[in-house]
């Protein structure tokens, strides 16, 4: 990146109308993702303005939470995610041969281009442009992993289960029939 798209502390909170202590503290809880420059930290100005006007949805927000579980598997492996995502990017353009999406489809095409650095840019910030690629991005669905995170971040949608094992259904079954047995003096009821 170049020095004028990352502030220093005091001027992220110069911009947020905050104290410098303010700004450490949104650093420290995982709000302002920042960069350390020796001992001193550096945030992107994208990110800072992001914080002046929160214009993320739930949908947004939620698709950066993902990508950004995506770039931490984009960090341990660079190379498989950019084929992965090279391979899916053909994929979507033999499906939609024509028409608007390939627009969005070139746009992520120059950032794989563009190297390591500017996909980690597109997957993680909060810019307009960046929330715009990450509603078509090629990397959904690369990994289970990431896929389960998602699900699990979001427990109002998970319904919990109860391992009911078929050796206690049985036992139950077993006992109503016993017991319907002893109530009525005919022919024993039919089991489950």
């Amino acid at each position: 990146m170049r020095s004028g798209e990352l502030l220093s502390v005091g001027e992220a909170a110069i911009t947020l109308r905050v104290s410098r202590e303010q700004v450490v503290d949104l650093c420290a809880r995982g709000l302002l993702p920042y960069v350390t420059d020796g001992t001193h930290r550096r945030v992107r100005r994208a990110d800072v303005e992001a914080l002046v006007r929160p214009a993320l949805t739930r949908d947004q927000l939620e698709q950066l939470w993902l990508h950004r579980a995506i770039a931490g598997k984009f960090l341990a492996n660079p190379m498989a995610l950019l084929a992965v995502a090279t391979i899916t990017l053909r994929r979507l353009r033999r499906l939609h041969p024509e028409g608007h999406s390939w627009e969005w489809l070139d746009r992520w095409q120059a950032v794989i281009d563009s190297g390591a650095e500017a996909v980690l840019d597109a997957l993680t910030s909060s810019a307009p442009y960046a929330i715009e690629l990450r509603g078509t991005s090629p990397f959904t669905g690369t990994s289970t992993s990431v896929r389960d995170t998602r699900a699990s971040s979001r427990p109002w949608t998970i319904r919990p289960y109860k391992a009911y094992s078929s050796a206690k259904a049985a036992r139950s079954c077993r006992c109503a029939a016993k017991t319907r047995r002893v109530v009525s003096a005919g022919p024993p009821a039919a089991t489950c």
